[in-house]
């Protein structure tokens, strides 16, 4: 009966919602139903007839089909370049997140937006994090998030100009006034406290979002990617590994600070496309090499990473030395574990697996290191 009144909306006013209730009233009182009124209540009818089918069909045919209930949020400039036109939709009533200030944000913008706070989640400590083109370049957790921060963006200080910050507590005003001279896109964070606000506000552009309650990292659901021809859905990679979990496969046991270190790494690890090296040092990133094609490039620019960050920041040495460095997947080699050793690596975390893991923990074993396997491999494609 509602399709057919719908169908029929310039004679009859299908009303299937109560959220449609007050605005019919208005028109009814005015004795003027509008024609665009009579418009929005029909396409209702059909969002919810539609939505009702494609359960019915989801069912009957056991989950072979897959439908989106999706509204769109909110359009785009444009989408990666100005000749792509964009627009961001979202799950029907809900909203990711809440727009303070600032300029609109852009495709880019929403793509590291969405890698800031799926990190940030990640820590139970109030930690820090800074993306660029939706890789970490700066992470760490400390006591404070001002004091989280500030080692963040020491972790590489370069990358971090024009980045999105992702914070995993209220953003507060001694945070704020270590950023008051950068140039940022983006704060994402539960809430600000009203000093940072004052502090901000002077940033007319940046974009400040609430994000409220961080959900759950361990939850579950599904992910989709839209290729040639489809979708690719997954299940979301939710996997952790705990202390407990973790095997050493070396001669040399971990010290407790180096455990730390390699699971903190391996967090970060998880967020940074493969192939992924990351250096991790008291609890925050000393280095990150991202999306190479081999693991030893990916070693290589990390040390390199570590390297320039400590000399802008005047450090005597880089933070690699004594570091936990973690791999994403297996090494297929020993060379990517020997340029983590010449970067000064003691401690080293990864899945295992390889054919050659013998070859690798040999020369894990020469070199003095301790080595843990998680057999857990977090790809990031």
């Amino acid at each position: 009966m509602l399709r057919a009144a719908a169908k029929n909306h310039r004679h009859v006013l299908p009303l299937c919602d109560p959220s449609l209730y007050g605005e019919f009233v208005e028109h009814f009182e005015k004795n003027d139903i509008s024609d665009a009124f009579r418009l929005k209540c029909a396409t209702a009818v059909f969002e919810k007839t539609s939505k009702y089918d494609a359960a019915i069909a989801r069912f009957l045919s056991g989950g072979g089909n897959l439908s989106l209930d999706l509204a769109k949020f909110q359009d785009l400039r444009y989408g990666e370049n100005p000749q792509q036109n964009a627009a961001f939709y979202v799950r029907s009533g809900a909203k990711p997140f809440e727009q303070l200030q600032g300029k609109e944000l852009s495709y880019n913008n929403l793509l590291d937006l969405d890698a800031a706070i799926r990190l940030a989640r990640a820590f139970a400590e109030p930690a820090c994090v800074i993306i660029k083109h939706t890789n970490p370049c700066g992470v760490a957790q400390r006591n404070t998030l001002a004091d989280s921060l500030r080692a963040a963006i020491d972790a590489d200080p370069v990358s971090a100009f024009g980045g999105i910050i992702g914070a995993n507590r209220e953003f507060d005003g001694k945070s704020a006034a270590i950023i008051a001279d950068m140039f940022l896109e983006v704060i994402v964070a539960p809430s600000f406290s009203k000093e940072a606000l004052l502090v901000l506000q002077k940033k007319k552009n940046l974009r400040l979002l609430l994000t409220g309650e961080l959900p759950d990292p361990a939850r579950g659901g599904q992910s989709l990617a839209v290729i040639a021809g489809g979708l690719l859905v997954q299940d979301r990679d939710n996997g952790r590994v705990t202390r407990d979990q973790l095997k050493c496969v070396t001669k040399r046991q971990p010290t407790d600070q180096e455990i730390a270190d390699c699971l903190f790494a391996w967090t970060v690890a998880k967020h940074v496309k493969s192939n992924a090296i990351v250096y991790a040092k008291d609890g925050a990133t000393a280095g990150i090499g991202a999306g190479q094609m081999n693991r030893r490039d990916s070693a290589r620019i990390a040390a390199a990473k570590a390297k320039e960050a400590a000399e802008t920041n005047g450090w005597p040495e880089p933070r690699t030395m004594g570091s936990a460095v973690a791999s994403d997947a297996f090494f297929p080699f020993a060379d990517g574990l020997l340029a983590a050793v010449e970067a000064g690596a003691t401690a080293v975390i990864q899945p295992g697996g390889s054919i050659r893991d013998d070859e690798v923990i040999a020369a894990a074993d020469q070199a003095g290191l301790a080595m843990l396997f998680t057999g857990m491999r977090h790809f990031r494609h």
